[in-house]
């Protein structure tokens, strides 16, 4: 996506209407300093915007992204490569928001962890003392900790992806 050219397009359809940038601003809800930096290329409208502004100025946001009109063929073609490139440059990629759905998890769900520290120092403890002891408690704990794991997973990719019924977190 050439912000350039999408900014000169806003520019050439706003004048072809007949609109001040500080009238389309209005209609839009914006300063026509938002507005001004779009037409320099400085700044993408934002994503709530570009359905609003395609009205405003008569054309459609698949030729808005793409910085020019297009005919149906060229319109199919561009629909494609606007959708690939609007992911592509999306606020987060999925590995951002994998991480950040990871931290969430484990920021709730701290005080598993400090149970398992704390069974840490208890199967320590009895290693020293008997190791079948110990294999009997690390087990279950082994157990439990792929458990969780599979749970943070199934709750980081319900979110991440939008899985319309995410795990209940228990």
């Amino acid at each position: 996506m050439d912000q350039a050219k999408v900014g000169r397009f806003i520019a050439a359809l706003r004048k072809e209407k007949g609109l001040t940038q500080e009238a389309l601003g209005r209609k839009l809800g914006v300063t026509n300093k938002t507005v001004s930096r779009w037409e320099n290329g400085n700044y993408m409208p934002d994503i709530e915007l570009l359905v609003p502004l395609g009205e405003a100025l008569g054309v459609s946001v698949n030729e808005l992204l793409a910085g020019e009109r297009l005919t149906d063929e060229q319109f199919r073609k561009q629909a494609d490569e606007n959708l690939v490139e609007a992911v592509r440059e999306s606020s987060f990629s999925v590995k951002e928001r994998t991480e950040f759905f990871k931290r969430k998890w484990l920021r709730e769900h701290v005080w598993l962890f400090v149970v398992c520290a704390l069974a840490c120092v208890l199967l320590t403890y009895l290693l020293i003392l008997r190791w079948d002891a110990a294999f009997l408690i690390f087990v279950p704990w082994f157990v439990a900790y792929c458990w969780l794991r599979n749970r943070m997973m199934a709750y980081v990719e319900g979110r991440v992806y939008g899985d319309p019924k995410p795990p209940t977190d228990g």
